[in-house]
């Protein structure tokens, strides 16, 4: 992809972020339903709506089924589709070939847009290649920070998962942890290894990680579970997604233990389970917001040929802490479906 008409600012990239969010005030209604394969849904008619020529965009990530993570993101990115008169095509797939193999039918189809997740880099390269070759503009979402540039992204929205997982084991520390196990969900997946990377090298405590089958939630509760028989010295369990979270806190009623659970990610009910006292805190890297920016950067590009970050930045949509001190505040968008 040809960077040279780009702007060359370094500003910083949460400042870049404010003009493009300041949008959400215009988000109108959802503009489809979920599924594995590939979904289209007009946009509603919210006041503001864009009078730009109608776009089609196209959604790819690596939604596993029933992560309801996702679902915050694809609310994103249908409002930023019903605002700015997009036709939002969405479609996932947890397996990095099938990911790809759904990227190549967005340069089939010939859309303007395509924004898509890295969990897995190196598989996506030649599907992201062929759509630079198609001159159809590409941007990532939540996860390849640490690849979008090198593989031709026009842009990306997300967290880096390094300085999250580095931050996470800091607050470890302040909460005087000594024995903890970073659950992950998904082998394979380079988000999940940087965050759990992140907490063993600022986590001054013991450090062990444990691998489940994120599809298969009776599994990763018995898992859990014997671990933590296995192990009573474990007092902390880091999660890498609300779903795993509450499972695990389930799994820790079952063993008998005094392990407190941790975790990256929210949705509504994790957020109850903070103001509960049953999980101690969360990571909140504002998934619905990935998902809005990522849509609305495209249509951006498109009409009046922007670049958030200069091209050169990613916009950095996390980390935040949530517990007990603010998730009253959090949760009222949580049950909205929001965070």
């Amino acid at each position: 992809m040809d960077r040279s008409s780009r702007s060359r600012s370094r500003r910083p990239a949460a400042l870049v972020a404010v003009a493009a969010a300041a949008a959400l005030t215009l988000a109108g209604c959802s503009s489809g339903s979920g599924g594995k394969k590939a979904e289209e849904g007009g946009p509603g008619a919210p006041a503001g709506k864009a009078g730009t020529p109608r776009m089609t965009i196209a959604l790819v990530t690596h939604q596993s089924q029933g992560d309801t993570f996702w679902d915050i993101v694809r609310k994103g990115a249908e409002a930023a589709a019903a605002k700015d008169n997009v036709k939002l095509v969405y479609s996932h797939d947890p397996n990095a070939g099938n990911q790809a193999g759904l990227v190549q039918n967005a340069v089939d189809q010939k859309v303007d847009g395509i924004a898509l997740t890295l969990a897995k880099p190196d598989a996506m390269k030649a599907a992201i290649g062929r759509a630079n070759a198609a001159k159809i503009p590409v941007v990532g979402l939540n996860s390849g920070v640490s690849d979008w540039k090198k593989l031709g992204l026009l842009e990306f929205f997300g967290q880096d998962e390094t300085v999250a997982g580095e931050a996470f084991g800091k607050k470890l520390n302040e909460v005087g942890a000594k024995k903890a196990v970073c659950v992950i969900q998904e082998q394979g997946n380079i988000g999940l290894t940087q965050r759990c990377d992140g907490v063993k090298k600022t986590f001054s405590g013991t450090t062990q990680t444990l691998y489940v089958n994120g599809t298969d939630m009776p599994s990763v509760k018995s898992t859990i579970t014997a671990k933590l028989k296995q192990d009573s010295a474990i007092d902390y369990l880091v999660t890498l997604g609300a779903p795993f979270a509450l499972t695990a806190v389930q799994s820790v009623a079952e063993a008998g233990g005094k392990a407190k659970v941790a975790t990256f990610d929210l949705n509504k009910e994790l957020t109850g389970a903070i103001q509960k006292g049953t999980i101690q805190f969360a990571v909140d890297q504002q998934p619905y917001l990935q998902g809005y920016l990522a849509v609305d950067s495209l249509w951006l590009y498109k009409n009046n040929g922007n670049y958030s970050g200069g091209g050169e930045q990613p916009v950095l949509t996390g980390p935040a802490f949530v517990d007990r001190s603010n998730v009253d505040r959090v949760s009222q968008f949580a049950t909205n479906g929001t965070r």
